[in-house]
């Protein structure tokens, strides 16, 4: 049974040194003492001979998979990978270096030193797992559309139509950066464009009739489960960010003195510095919150580890237990919602929305021209949507609230440390 890099990374020194078997002689050591170290055994001209192959985790288990393949072809070529190793010490390196799996491995770490967000992350490595089995242990000059179209395939073939296509642009990327370190000739997956299924847009479900809005914010407010997740689905309705972007919030990104949330450019989705105006009404919630979780670094924690946030799926799991279906509301839907109904009341200027939503202009041009964000109205319009909430969770009765910190745009660059004054 091969390892997985989960059981590698798992791997826990013991009183005495052990063995993780995995595939065709290769194994992992792991010491009572120092790293792991990868051995591969052979045979040659009737001998067993061991090698070593480099300590875990500076080599992975991709990458000691694909020293290993290639010391099996020094084998079959009939030369002894120990001795040519003495006397060609790059042979195994340059035979391995042009892999898939090496190079997909170098370029999540790569996206790691760009500062790229754990999701962004995640969801490459998860990609680029549907291909490792089939290409993983290929040169990556000798893979060729027709090899990458039939991997595409067969995730088409279980109806997973957006993930082929993600797939081939993920694929894409990676033989670009093969390109560029002289590993690559060309980008067959480019040549794949129009060639896959292309799947139905789904937009994500919410509630914008503003009666049924009213029923949700109510349902919501007399939610019987954590008070934290409570809170987490009225300051998603309140202030309509990205489910994530709150999730993963920290305290000290919120300076309360003068009602800003200030997300970093790494967390956010366009990599941008994106600030949110708070309101009372906000600020009422942070301060039910900060009872609750206000010593640690998360808003949301864990139940499990206060050191983690709460999973993606806990606001989504939340509506689902007060009776709304996935294809009624979901926790991103809190965006379509504010959009929505912001747009038709005709108060607000679509840009300004659309800056407050964290969007970025699509139009190349027009973005070089629209730099503004916005800010004065935008602070104006949070305020707005707070006390229309309030209107329509009170089932249509005006709901005045006030916002004593009316802040100017030179207040968005005087954000302090973060320390909660109430």
């Amino acid at each position: 049974m091969q390892l997985s890099a989960k059981a590698v990374a798992q791997a826990k020194p013991q009183s005495a040194p052990y063995k993780l078997w995995d595939d065709r002689g290769l194994y992992l050591v792991v010491v009572p003492k120092g790293a792991p170290r990868w051995r591969f055994d052979y045979r040659f001209e009737g001998k067993r001979r061991t090698i070593s192959l480099g300590l875990y985790p500076d080599v992975t288990l991709a990458d000691a998979r694909a020293k290993r393949d290639a010391a099996r072809r020094l084998v079959a070529n009939g030369e002894d990978p120990s001795t040519t190793r003495r006397v060609r010490p790059n042979a195994l390196q340059a035979v391995e270096s042009d892999c898939f799996d090496v190079l997909a491995d170098e370029y999540i770490r790569r996206l790691r030193m760009q500062g790229r967000s754990e999701a962004t992350i995640g969801k490459n490595i998860w990609l680029m797992e549907h291909a490792r089995p089939f290409i993983g242990k290929r040169r990556m000059r000798d893979i060729h559309a027709p090899d990458l179209l039939e991997v595409l395939q067969k995730i088409e073939a279980c109806g997973k139509y957006e993930t082929a296509n993600r797939l081939r642009g993920t694929l894409s990327s990676l033989f670009r950066f093969a390109i560029a370190t002289g590993r690559a000739d060309r980008d067959p997956a480019g040549d794949l464009r129009g060639a896959l299924i292309t799947p139905k847009v789904t937009h994500r479900a919410a509630i914008t009739d503003p009666a049924k809005v009213g029923g949700l914010l109510r349902a919501i407010d007399g939610y019987d489960g954590s008070k934290i997740v409570r809170i987490a689905l009225l300051l998603s309705a309140h202030l309509f960010m990205r489910p994530g972007e709150l999730r993963l919030a920290s305290w000290s990104e919120f300076d309360f003195e003068i009602g800003i949330w200030a997300i970093p450019a790494e967390r956010t989705k366009m990599r941008r510095p994106h600030k949110v105006p708070l309101t009372d009404q906000v600020l009422s919630l942070f301060e039910e919150l900060d009872a609750m979780t206000g010593a640690g670094k998360l808003l949301f924690p864990s139940v499990r580890s206060a050191d983690r946030a709460m999973s993606d799926n806990t606001l989504n799991a939340a509506l689902r237990r007060l009776g709304y279906a996935k294809d009624e509301m979901t926790a991103h839907g809190f965006r379509a919602m504010a959009a929505t109904i912001l747009n038709e009341c005709g108060k607000w200027h679509p840009d300004a929305i659309e800056r407050q939503l964290g969007h970025l202009e699509n139009n190349d041009v027009r973005r070089a021209y629209v730099r503004g964000e916005h800010w004065a109205e935008r602070v104006q319009m949070m305020e707005y949507w707070s006390n229309r909430l309030d209107e329509l969770q009170a089932g249509g009765a005006p709901a005045r609230g006030r916002f004593p910190r009316r802040q100017s745009a030179a207040a968005s660059s005087a954000i302090g440390s973060g320390d909660r004054v109430w």
